[in-house]
C-alpha cells in the first residue's frame, strides 16, 4: 500500500509563549514556566523572547525556562521562546513487533518504568490518567483476551485499534478543561489530550508503561498546541523502546490510522513536555502562567504560536509492504 506523499523533513522558525499586558496602577508578579523544544530526529536552536528575570530549571524531569517577574504599573511582556527547527519524520518500520518485549519481560527487565508509568495521575482529586478505573480496566482486559498475545507492541497496537474503532476526535468548546479518562471512555469523544489520556490509561491497565507528550503541530497553514502518547514496548525498538502514538488522527480507515499514526511521529510534531508519570507532572502540564496583582491593575494574558519561513526539505511516500513500512 502506498499512501499520499507528505513532508518527511521540514524547517521553520517558530515563536511560542504568552503575551502579558499590565495596565493601570499597582504591583504585579508574573510566574510562567515555558518548556524548551525537543525532537526525536532533527536539530533545534533557540533564544528567549524576554531575557530578564528568568532562570533555567528542571521540573518533573523537563527542562524549563522560568520567568518570575515583579513590576509596577503599565508594562507589556512577550514571554516565550524563538526557535529555528529542522525536523525529520520518525517511524518504527516493523509492524509485527518482532523486536518488542512481552509484558512479563518488561516487568522483569524494567521494573522502575512499570512503577513510574503504570499508575494513575491525579490533580485536585481528579484522576486524568486512571488505569485502576473498573470500566477502563475491564475493557483493557477484554482487548488482552481477544488479542491472545503477550507482546507489548501488538497489545499496544490492539488498544490503538480499539481506540480508533470506538472513539472520535471532537473538541469541547464550551468547556476547555481536559477530560479525565473515565469521562472520555463514557462519552467516546474527546480532543487530543482526552484521547491520549484514555489510551494511556488502557495501556497502563495491562502494565504497559505509557506517558503523554505535549507539544505543537507545526504546519504552514495551521500551527496549534497538541498532545499525543508514547508506550514502552522494549529496548530493541529504535527510540530506546518508546513508541510514539498519535491518538487524535482522523483517517477514514483504521488500517490507515495504524500505518500512519501508530509508531510514527511526523515532521510536524514539535515536542515541548514529556510526562514523568507523577501527579506533579500532570499538574504542571495542565496549568498555565500565574499572575498576582493589586486592585487597580488590569492584566490580559494571551497564548501565541507564530511560525515563519516554513520550508519542505524532503517529501516522500509512506509505503507499507507485509507489515513493514518505509519512506521512499
Amino acid at each position: 500500500v502506498i499512501y499520499e506523499s507528505h513532508p518527511t523533513k521540514v524547517r521553520y522558525d517558530i515563536e511560542y509563549g504568552y503575551v502579558v499586558i499590565c495596565s493601570g496602577t499597582g504591583d504585579y508578579n508574573i510566574i510562567y514556566d515555558c518548556d524548551k523544544p525537543e525532537l526525536i530526529l532533527g536539530s533545534i536552536s533557540y533564544d528567549l523572547l524576554y531575557k530578564n528575570q528568568y532562570s533555567e530549571v528542571t521540573l518533573a524531569n523537563n527542562e524549563i525556562i522560568n520567568w518570575n517577574i515583579n513590576g509596577t504599573d503599565d508594562e507589556d511582556f512577550k514571554l516565550g521562546i524563538d526557535a529555528s527547527v529542522e525536523c525529520d519524520s520518525y517511524l518504527v518500520s516493523d509492524l509485527n513487533g518482532n523486536n518488542a518485549l512481552t509484558l512479563q519481560e518488561i516487568k522483569t527487565q524494567y521494573p522502575n518504568l512499570v512503577d513510574q508509568y503504570c499508575n494513575k495521575q491525579v490533580v485536585n482529586n481528579t484522576a486524568y490518567i486512571d488505569p485502576d478505573n473498573p470500566t477502563i480496566k475491564s475493557m483493557a482486559q477484554s482487548i488482552y483476551d481477544q488479542a491472545s498475545t503477550n507482546n507489548a507492541f501488538l497489545l499496544a497496537k490492539e488498544i490503538f485499534i480499539w481506540l480508533k474503532e470506538n472513539t472520535a476526535y471532537d473538541t469541547h468548546i464550551e468547556n476547555n478543561n481536559v477530560q479525565p479518562a473515565s469521562t472520555t471512555y463514557q462519552c467516546k469523544t474527546g480532543d487530543c489530550d482526552d484521547l491520549s489520556f484514555l489510551y494511556i490509561s488502557l495501556c497502563r491497565s495491562l502494565d504497559i508503561p505509557a506517558r503523554f507528550i505535549r507539544g505543537i503541530l507545526a504546519e504552514e497553514s495551521s500551527t496549534v498546541s497538541h498532545a499525543w502518547a508514547e508506550v514502552f514496548v522494549g529496548g530493541n525498538i529504535e527510540d530506546s523502546g518508546w513508541l510514539p502514538v498519535e491518538c487524535a488522527g482522523s483517517a477514514s480507515k483504521v488500517e490507515t490510522e495504524v500505518h500512519q499514526n501508530f509508531g510514527v511521529e511526523g515532521a510536524e510534531h514539535l515536542r515541548l513536555y514529556t510526562d514523568d508519570g507523577s501527579n506533579e507532572s500532570m499538574n504542571l502540564s495542565i496549568s498555565g502562567p500565574k499572575v498576582y496583582y493589586d486592585v487597580g491593575l488590569d492584566v490580559d494574558m494571551t497564548a501565541f504560536i507564530e511560525i515563519e519561513n516554513y520550508e519542505i526539505l524532503k517529501s516522500e511516500e509512506l509505503s507499507v509492504i507485509e507489515n513493514y513500512r518505509s519512506y521512499s
